[in-house]
């Protein structure tokens, strides 16, 4: 079986070859450019007993050397990796992804313990042996998959699987009266070392499930699973009802606390909005009131044109004295009823009497 590392190991090649970036080279024009398809697996990897291998040609293994230069398409290193492998998780991924890069062209095998080993030697998992097999064989990082893997690893497991190197984090790993299972495979140069993952493992996530366990039960009554499927007795499931209620409740009282917060700090911003407006307002009425009623307002003015007109109509200009005066007639005599001497006249009329008089006298002597 042929690896699916030929693209892989082609656009290396090219990178190292290509004086351009991405590996262009001057003929090229455009960066070569890998295909989407490529980039993930589109069935997950095959168990080892559904590969074929071909026991005629002589097992031998390659040394580290051999395997950091490059290995012929043909004859890829073979890496094995093992482990329980239960509630797979990020970390689990990692380490295969170390194990897959370790050399330029590697066949990454995984072995996955049984149920009965790890319960014998390590303890009872979450996840059942087939659901951690179909878990690690569907990582993208897998090629070839060993169900019922072996807890220490014999010369007759490696030359069977062919194996060259086996990879696994350097921490000595105590188990099954050893205290460390990967000495032989150190001694004998055969052993990858990759990196664990901080802060993230099996052994993690199921102290938080325990840590946490009133909320996953409650959980996972809503929904629908019944107390005997959580082998929850009869108290303890009304117990996580009656939490689950009054959890509600401070919900409901939350969420009004919220809402009224939202609607007083509305409310404010109103009333500090309206303030804003009546102060502005208030600003343009005391500013037209002044500007109407002030001490120099419009208000003053018109009342001083209105007087100035009013003196004008009640007191109009004097004549001046140097225009010539013109005589009356006089006025018609006024007897007093009754009397026949004429009134008392005024001074003018008295003289303009007498002159009248002695000229009819003058008048009567030349006739």
């Amino acid at each position: 079986m042929e690896p699916p590392t030929s693209s892989r190991l082609n656009s290396r090649k090219r990178r190292k070859d290509g004086s351009g970036p991405n590996g262009a080279t001057e003929l090229d024009g455009i960066p070569p450019k890998m295909s989407r398809r490529s980039l993930g697996l589109r069935e997950p990897a095959p168990f080892s007993d559904e590969v074929e291998i071909d026991y005629s040609k002589p097992y031998i293994r390659v040394t580290y050397e051999e395997a950091m230069r490059g290995t012929p398409l043909d004859r890829p290193v073979r890496v094995y990796a093992d482990g329980i492998f239960d509630l797979f998780h990020s970390g689990h991924a990692r380490a295969l992804m170390q194990a897959k890069n370790l050399f330029p062209n590697t066949y990454l095998i995984v072995g996955v313990c049984s149920d009965e080993l790890t319960h014998n030697f390590k303890g009872f998992t979450v996840m059942n042996e087939n659901e951690r097999y179909d878990a690690v064989r569907h990582c993208r990082y897998v090629d070839e998959v060993v169900r019922n893997a072996p807890w220490t690893l014999t010369p007759e497991f490696l030359a069977e699987h062919r194996i060259d190197f086996v990879a696994h984090d350097d921490i000595p790993y105590s188990s099954a009266g050893s205290d460390d299972v990967y000495k032989h495979i150190k001694e004998a140069g055969m052993f990858a070392p990759t990196q664990r993952t901080e802060g993230i493992s099996t052994s993690d996530i199921i102290t938080r499930i325990v840590r946490d366990y009133d909320v996953y039960v409650r959980r996972n009554l809503q929904r629908g699973y019944t107390a005997k499927e959580l082998n929850v007795s009869f108290i303890n499931e009304k117990k996580y009802h009656l939490q689950e209620r009054v959890d509600k409740v401070k919900k409901r009282v939350k969420d009004v606390e919220e809402k009224s917060k939202e609607f007083v700090q509305k409310v404010e911003e109103k009333s500090i909005d309206l303030i804003q407006k009546w102060e502005e307002k208030s600003r343009e009425f005391i500013g037209n009131f002044l500007e109407m009623f002030g001490p120099e307002g419009a208000l003053k003015h018109m009342l001083k044109e209105g007087k100035g007109r009013m003196l004008q109509a009640i007191s109009p200009k004097q004549s001046p004295s140097s225009s010539p005066t013109h005589d009356r007639s006089p006025s018609p005599s006024f007897r007093w009823p009754f009397s026949t001497k004429t009134p008392p006249s005024s001074p003018a009329n008295r003289s303009r009497n007498e002159s009248a008089l002695t000229y009819d006298i003058s008048e009567d002597e030349e006739d």
